[in-house]
């Protein structure tokens, strides 16, 4: 190879090196512009969030499913992510008043989000400007008047009370919410998923007349208890009164039929000795005469022959009741 054509091969790599690194140049700064104005156009919806596409200031589309969508890049088209999580805000410490007259303290919380409807995430942008915090402001104004207007529907009773049963505080939670979802909807595009009391206190005055009516309850209900109390010992003693009667005519019955029986009993037995023996049955019944009138401490002088002592002179041959027998003079 001769020394000329070398130096030709030279010059033509030299010129496509040349050429290489300037259009090198060019592609990296291409494909630079390329991913810019690719990360421009490219949105990512998170879940739990929406992105409203705005174009010139003017919201044209708001997309809620989560994924990449593509867009105009800015300055033409720009997003604004809207966040959809459940929120809790809370009213404070609220003076209301009851239907009765009295005052409470009392303090509510509401869950809300932002729903996944794109009619109300545009409004939700337009009322508060995407600011969650001004949005809460507003609904613990809201909270304020509708705690007002709902107590003065219930008189205290019904919101403090020993008795639970007597407590209404569920109703009360319901028509707060459904006075706050109405509005905040309407008004701010806000959803209301859940309104509870937090805390109920009473002043002063309204605690002490408070305490007195629960005293007045109580005293009535353990009036109540005590006259019931009363009221079934009484019953439990007039029927353990019927039944101790019921029980001794009974057991008089059966022994009025047993003393028969046995009386009974003994008429036949007597009736059998007599036929037996009648002098034998005379002794015994004599005897038994004289069990039935003298005792340890009787004195009696009567004379012997006279029934029931004659058996005593005359002995088990005569027959008792009988007069002896007048000797005759021969």
């Amino acid at each position: 190879m001769s020394e000329v054509q070398v130096i030709e091969d030279t010059a033509s790599t030299e010129k496509v090196r040349g050429w290489i690194a300037k259009n090198g140049r060019i592609a990296a700064a291409a494909i630079i512009v390329l991913a810019l104005v690719v990360s421009a156009s490219v949105v990512t919806v998170i879940p739990g969030e929406a992105v409203v596409v705005t174009r010139v200031g003017n919201p044209v589309r708001v997309i809620t499913t989560p994924g990449l969508v593509w867009k105009i890049p800015a300055p033409i088209e720009s997003s604004v992510p809207v966040d959809l999580r459940l929120k809790t805000t809370s009213s404070g410490l609220q003076d209301v008043g009851t239907k009765d007259g009295l005052r409470v303290l009392m303090q509510a919380y509401v869950a809300w989000q932002v729903p996944h409807d794109p009619e109300h995430i545009r409004q939700f942008l337009r009322a508060v400007r995407n600011q969650p915090d001004i949005a809460a402001q507003q609904l613990r104004s809201f909270i304020a008047s509708a705690l007002e207007v709902t107590v003065s529907g219930f008189d205290l009773p019904s919101l403090v009370n020993a008795d639970p049963s007597k407590v209404k505080l569920k109703d009360l939670e319901a028509q707060l919410r459904a006075r706050v979802d109405a509005e905040a909807l309407k008004v701010y595009g806000i959803s209301i998923v859940q309104v509870g009391v937090q805390r109920l206190t009473l002043p002063a005055e309204t605690l002490n007349a408070t305490v007195l009516r629960m005293q007045a309850e109580r005293s009535t209900a353990a009036a109540e208890r005590e006259a019931e109390g009363e009221r079934a010992a009484s019953e439990i003693i007039a029927n353990a009164d019927r039944d101790a009667r019921v029980t001794v005519a009974q057991a008089r019955a059966e022994a009025s039929s047993i003393e028969a029986k046995a009386r009974l009993e003994a008429a036949d037995i007597y009736r059998k000795a007599y036929n037996e023996n009648r002098d034998l049955y005379g002794l015994l019944r004599s005897l038994d005469t004289l069990q039935s009138v003298i005792n340890s401490n009787t004195t009696l002088i009567l004379r012997t022959d006279s029934a029931p002592f004659r058996v005593l002179s005359d002995g088990p041959g005569r027959t008792a009741g009988q007069l002896p027998a007048t000797v005759q003079p021969k």
